[in-house]
């Protein structure tokens, strides 16, 4: 699978210079696009695709290369989840919450476009696409209990009873690299001249799955050995973590899909 896209690549701009069609036909069909995506950030691709072709195939085949990444609107995309999450955050209980959510991504993508209507009036704009992505995303938040002086947060890990003198800050994190083929479908629609409105939605099937990590503070933390309260001991805390992620890890394994969801403007030449 890792030379995929290398084959993809190669087929597909063989075809497109074997087909008997003069440079100027050629020109006419550059497109270019600039948008945002939901899981991976700032989103933009080059390509091709000519609907003045007199071939039924060519008319309805198209390639593009597809790019994103959100360190161009990093602070956008997180000042907007903040406002969604509100200043309480996502409260899990009465007294835990989760806060400060932040989300780091990329993507790059080659697709070939198969528009089965070519240039139909309206319906000409419903395309099926099919390629490879390779990007990584990474998701982090704050855990925070919301205590105050003097205010004490018991909770359970793997069994074994722990407890905070006060407040707790602790930090989730979750990395995904995927790479993997992809299939969905999209559509773009005309607004004048060339410019156009496009949106594209679907999934990337992988066999690499998102990898929970989890930092606890150990500053305030006791234990309860059975008895009594005791400062904390790392290594059992350790213990206790990795088995609790284990677990949760196993449920994540068992999504072998990535999510794609984009709109944006377009312009086809």
């Amino acid at each position: 699978m890792k030379y995929f896209s290398k084959f993809l690549f190669t087929s597909a701009m063989c075809a497109f210079c074997a087909a008997p069609q003069n440079a100027s036909a050629w020109a006419d069909g550059v497109q270019f696009g600039l948008g945002v995506s939901a899981t991976s950030g700032l989103n933009g691709f080059i390509g091709y695709a000519n609907k003045d072709f007199e071939s039924f195939w060519w008319k309805r085949l198209g390639i593009r290369f597809d790019f994103a990444r959100t360190s161009p609107i990093k602070s956008w995309m997180n000042s907007g989840i903040d406002s969604i999450v509100g200043d309480k955050g996502i409260e899990i209980d009465d007294s835990l919450s989760i806060k400060n959510i932040e989300l780091k991504a990329n993507h790059m993508a080659l697709m070939v476009d198969f528009y089965p209507f070519g240039d139909t009036w309206f319906l000409g704009g419903w395309r099926i696409s099919g390629g490879y992505y390779r990007g990584d995303m990474t998701a982090s938040a704050e855990i925070e209990n919301n205590a105050v002086s003097g205010d004490e947060f018991e909770f359970e890990l793997n069994g074994t009873q722990y407890k905070y003198d006060g407040a707790m800050n602790g930090r989730a994190i979750t990395k995904w690299k995927y790479s993997g083929p992809y299939v969905g479908t999209g559509f773009d629609l005309g607004l004048f001249g060339g410019l156009k409105i496009y949106v594209d939605a679907g999934v990337v099937f992988t066999s690499k799955t998102a990898e929970l990590g989890l930092d606890i503070p150990t500053g305030n933390l006791s234990y309860y050995d059975g008895s009594s309260w005791q400062p904390v001991d790392t290594t059992q805390l350790e213990t206790d973590k990795e088995a609790v992620l284990h677990d949760a890890q196993k449920e994540l394994d068992k999504i072998k899909y990535f999510p794609v969801v984009k709109v944006g403007f377009m312009y086809r030449f």
